[in-house]
């Protein structure tokens, strides 16, 4: 694997804090029955965290991938190359050999491919992992909403589009988790991630923060500092997948964190803090914002009123009871 000298910097900052949450990764894991993982995906902002972790624990983990994306990371990671979409080229040619434990599907966004998979894997997995998301709720969202609240729908589940403005992104999610549990009944695990924020992060959805704030002088913030906030590093995410594949865990759980109620405030703060330079903050009322319409300019926070009032709210104890574990903000 080739690392350049932006990734090495990237890697040595994620390591660097990784340590100051005293989480060492290099330590011991706790014995463990080695476990023969497939990884549908694996190369984009999940899908490494993910496998650094269960070859830590050392398991053994299979990617299927197309190849085009970092074809470099893991060169001693079996690999299986072909198309989520079996209509495509060799499709899933190359996943019809072969037995594993647990199957994680971090690559899955319509239902009739994940369908396809999981049901190619049914007789030699023992259990499959779909990573759906949180956009799978019905909006607007309830306030501390359960795994049991309604699920988005579509007009027509055979469209294999987004839509426009992505508005089938989450009745396609939650199309998928019907897919593979249609496959494999009894068998799946579901977990719905609110917003992924960390290394490798492809968005700028958290890092805005740290980054503008790190600037220095007048900063506008929307809302209040005590609207709540639900973010997952993607390393406690990848070590939670791990966990439950470990376990054998099957059902549905919502993967937002962290285990108790964290502020919009805190956060700023956080960024505030870890600032090379000082700054002053600017509140914009959420009602400001949205009367302007103005409320979606800002990135990772939501108005803790009107439609958006649950989004941050959801209940995550199913998922503390099955292991799921958060590093602090800082």
């Amino acid at each position: 694997m080739t690392v350049s000298r932006r990734e090495f910097i990237q890697w040595s900052a994620a390591a660097s804090a990784l340590a100051a949450t005293g989480l060492d990764l290099s330590a011991a894991p706790a014995k463990v029955a080695p476990k023969k993982i497939l990884i549908l995906g694996g190369t984009g902002f999940l899908g490494p965290a993910t496998i650094e972790i269960a070859q830590a624990r050392g398991h053994q983990v299979t990617m299927f991938n197309r190849g085009k994306t970092r074809p470099d990371l893991f060169p001693g990671v079996t690999k299986l190359h072909g198309d989520r979409d079996p209509k495509k080229g060799e499709g899933l040619k190359e996943l019809e050999t072969g037995t594993w434990d647990a199957v994680i599907d971090n690559s899955g966004y319509y239902p009739r491919m994940v369908g396809a998979s999981a049901a190619l894997l049914a007789p030699r997995a023992k259990r499959y992992l779909y990573i759906s998301s949180i956009s799978a709720y019905k909006e607007p969202n309830p306030e501390n909403g359960t795994e049991d609240a309604p699920l988005a729908t579509m007009p027509d589940p055979t469209l294999e589009t987004m839509g426009k403005n992505y508005e089938y992104y989450g009745a396609l999610k939650a199309l998928c988790e019907q897919a593979a549990e249609k496959a494999m009944p009894g068998r799946t695990c579901v977990v719905r991630p609110g917003y992924i924020v960390g290394p490798y992060d492809p968005t700028d959805r958290f890092t805005y923060w740290p980054v503008r704030l790190d600037k220095g002088g007048e900063v506008a913030v929307p809302g209040a500092p005590a609207d709540p906030i639900q973010i997952i590093d993607v390393r406690d995410l990848g070590a939670w997948l791990v966990k439950l594949a470990e376990d054998g865990t099957v059902g549905a759980f919502n993967a937002c964190g962290p285990d108790r109620t964290l502020t919009w405030g805190e956060v700023i703060g956080a960024c505030q803090k870890s600032a090379s330079e000082k700054s002053t903050l600017a509140w914009i009322p959420a009602a400001f914002l949205l009367k302007r319409e103005q409320h979606e300019g800002f990135p990772i926070w939501a108005p803790a009123e009107g439609e958006t009032k649950g989004f941050h709210t959801w209940s995550n104890k199913r998922a503390l009871k099955a292991g799921l574990r958060f590093r602090p903000v800082e």
